[in-house]
């Protein structure tokens, strides 16, 4: 993954991986990469991740080695998502703060299932 020099890296709470923060244009992203992970682990790590999006100014960027699917059933309505294809074959998403909708979503159930 392209972390920036200047990326911190950062413990989040139930992360299996690494995770990243930097600040571009007063935005705050939090980054990690579940590639070469296998289930639950994708899932697990960006339910622990979704937890720091609590405003419009903080996003979190996911890289995974294809675009998870049950995660996206489950979390899909209550954030904005930017989802890239990348010319490795891994995907990037982007996930950011939907006013109305974050605060609802269930980041409790960590569970994969599709």
């Amino acid at each position: 993954m392209n972390i920036p020099q200047d990326a911190q890296k950062v413990e989040v709470p139930g992360a299996t991986v690494d995770f990243y923060k930097f600040e571009r244009d007063g935005v705050t992203y939090y980054a990690f990469d579940t590639s070469r992970c296998g289930p639950p682990e994708p899932m697990v790590n960006a339910m622990a991740g979704l937890k720091l999006v609590d405003s419009p100014n903080v996003k979190l960027i996911m890289i995974n080695h294809k675009k998870p699917m049950g995660l996206l059933n489950k979390i899909g309505e209550n954030y904005d998502i930017e989802i890239q294809e990348l010319d490795d074959g891994r995907v990037k998403l982007v996930f950011g703060y939907k006013e109305g909708a974050s605060e609802k979503a269930d980041l409790s159930d960590n569970s994969c299932h599709g």
